[in-house]
């Protein structure tokens, strides 16, 4: 099982979303298994920006996917959706932004990708969804501990900027 964070602050951010769910429930031998609430979230490592929609994601991939390919998968999605990188604001605002969080028991260390993710631990935006879909799942890093255990550790006033979208 791959999971995949999804975020958007641009634009119509709930129809962003629900196109990248559609687009990633379409790829060839891959199942969308599970789709986290979307929760609105405050802008994380650069302020100066609109409140987030995000979501977690639960792919389920045939043995053909890799790690990279499930990346190049993901920032195709993204280019279709508008997605500018600015390399001067790498946290700044974006249409759309996929993340490979976890994938399966995979430790991961390469030029172009780390999984787990390697701020996981430190977004609470992330977890929270995260924790929704796969709370018991340990995270891969050598530190120990489930998802719900990182989030548990997360401090309150992080978790508390994040509330349940209504949109």
């Amino acid at each position: 099982m791959a999971y995949i964070g999804l975020g958007s602050n641009l634009g119509d951010r709930s129809a962003c979303l629900q196109a990248a769910r559609e687009r990633l429930a379409a790829l060839p031998d891959a199942l969308l298994a599970a789709a986290s609430p979307i929760y609105e979230t405050e802008p994380w490592g650069d302020p100066d920006q609109p409140a987030y929609h995000n979501q977690v994601v639960a792919l389920t991939l045939g043995p053909t996917w890799t790690p990279h390919r499930l990346l190049a998968a993901l920032w195709a999605i993204e280019a279709d959706q508008g997605r500018i990188r600015h390399p001067k604001r790498p946290y700044g605002p974006r249409t759309l932004d996929l993340d490979i969080l976890l994938f399966g028991a995979l430790r991961l260390d390469t030029p172009e990708l780390t999984i787990p993710h390697p701020r996981l631990r430190q977004r609470a935006f992330v977890l929270l969804p995260l924790a929704d879909l796969a709370g018991d799942v340990p995270i891969p890093d050598g530190q120990g501990g489930s998802v719900a255990q990182a989030l548990a550790k997360m401090p309150s006033k992080e978790v508390g900027k994040i509330v349940r979208a209504t949109e």
